[in-house]
This record gives structure tokens, sequence and C-alpha cells, in this order.
């Protein structure tokens, strides 16, 4: 995969190539320090991924952003010390969100996230022009996320993990994730215990995408999933998420 790195700051550059350079089969293609030289580089370099930071001199990443949506083999992480540009970020299409300083394990998902998406031939599913999702269930099946153009339809099915981010959650799937308005609290009342699990005050996961416990020291436990996320559980979560994942024969695996 052919990546463009965006942001004015030299020192954040020269970390996320020195990130990139661990990831097997991911080349930088070159820097931009703003989004005018971001938005030449792409016409002429076609990058498979820009990623992007927000707040920039002259064009900011978000109009970039914005004006890349015609352009959709060039797919948009964007990268920033700010978490309130997310609900901007997720409706101009971006397949994530990273938070300065980027973790290794974050930047790696979200460039697998493009990867997929690529492979599976498009840049977002079809919105469906209608003004209001369908009533609830008594359980979540379905979420219905906005888009500029209407909803889209997210199965539960495809969800690995949910994250809170301020009013709204991060619905993780294999490809990409989707903003959803809703507090995690309510989220907990609308979502089956026998499909997704609570790990933390901030994280449900999905019991069928687990595919590995993680001991983390004094007791902490990690949960890595079928997507190669891995989500922390939280203190006092821990003794209830071995309870249910039936950990107690795992205790003393390597």
């Amino acid at each position: 995969m052919r990546i463009l790195l965006v942001d004015d700051e030299p020192l954040a550059l020269e970390r996320l190539e020195t990130l990139i350079a661990e990831i097997a089969g991911v080349e930088v293609v070159g820097w931009a320090s703003d989004g005018d030289e971001a938005a030449e580089m792409i016409e002429a370099l076609r990058p498979d991924l820009a990623l992007l930071d927000i707040q920039m001199p002259n064009r900011d990443g978000m109009s970039l952003a914005r004006a890349l949506k015609g352009q959709p083999e060039t797919e948009v992480v964007f990268v920033t010390a700010y978490d309130h540009f997310a609900v901007a970020a997720f409706d101009v299409d971006a397949i994530d969100y990273l938070l300065k300083p980027v973790e290794p394990a974050r930047l790696r998902l979200a460039i697998d996230r493009a990867g997929r998406r690529r492979l599976a031939g498009g840049r977002d599913e079809p919105a469906f022009e209608v003004e209001e999702p369908p009533p609830a269930e008594p359980y979540a099946t379905t979420f219905w996320v906005r888009r500029p153009r209407g909803l889209v339809r997210v199965e539960i099915d495809t969800v690995a993990w949910i994250e809170a981010a301020r009013d709204y959650v991060l619905l993780h799937t294999f490809n990409r994730s989707h903003m959803y308005r809703s507090t995690m609290d309510a989220l907990a009342r609308r979502l089956d215990p026998a499909l997704m699990l609570r790990v933390s005050r901030s994280a449900f996961v999905r019991r069928a995408a687990v595919v590995r416990v993680q001991r983390r020291g004094r007791g902490a436990l990690a949960l890595e999933l079928s997507d190669g996320a891995e989500v922390a559980v939280g203190n006092t979560y821990t003794h209830a998420v071995r309870r249910e994942l039936d950990l107690k024969v795992h205790d003393d695996a390597d």
C-alpha cells in the first residue's frame, strides 16, 4: 500500500514514518505540510491512503478530505491531536480517526482497514434515502448510521467492537469505523448480552470476535479481536469478563 503523510509538524511526520516502517507491505511515497501541497501530491502520486492532520496552514485536512470524496482511489485516515473533529471526520467518509500520539497498534489497524476496504471495491456502503430509521427492536440487530446522503445500515454481526466517543460511539467493523449517536449506557440496554460483552466503561466487544486473551500484569487483561484490534479490559470488569469468557482454565497459559 502506498501512503502519503500530511502534517505541518516535522516531528509528527517523522514519527509516522518510523511507525510505518515496521509494517510490511506499506510504502511512504511522500510528505506534505499543508492541504494545498497534499492536493498536488495526491494528484501526481495517486497514493492508496492519505494520513491527514486536520489543523494545518492554508487548506486544512477536512476540506482536503471533502475534495477527495471524488477520488475514491485515495482513502483517508485522520491523525490529529483533537477529538472534537470526529463527527465531521466520519461525515467525509474517513476510514478511521487516530489521536496523537498515535499508538502503533491503532495505526496498523487503520492501515489494515484501508487495505480491506480497497479489496472490497468501494469507499462506502450505499446510503438509503430515508428520513428516520425503522423502530428499534428489543435488541439491536441493525444500526442506522447517518451519512450526508441519508442513512447507512450497519448489521450488528459485522461489528467487532464498540468504543465510546463523547456523545457518540464508534462501531468498528472489519473494513472501517462508523460514528453512531448514543451513550454507552443507552447502548447497553439495546445490545444482546449473548452477542456483545461490555469489557470497560468505554468498550463492548462481540464475543465471537475474541480470538486471544492477553495478560497485562497485576491481573489486567486485553482482548485481541479478529480484526486485529486489542481492547483493554477495565479493572472493574475483569472478573466478569473472566467468568463470561470462561477463562479460568486459561489462567496459567502463556
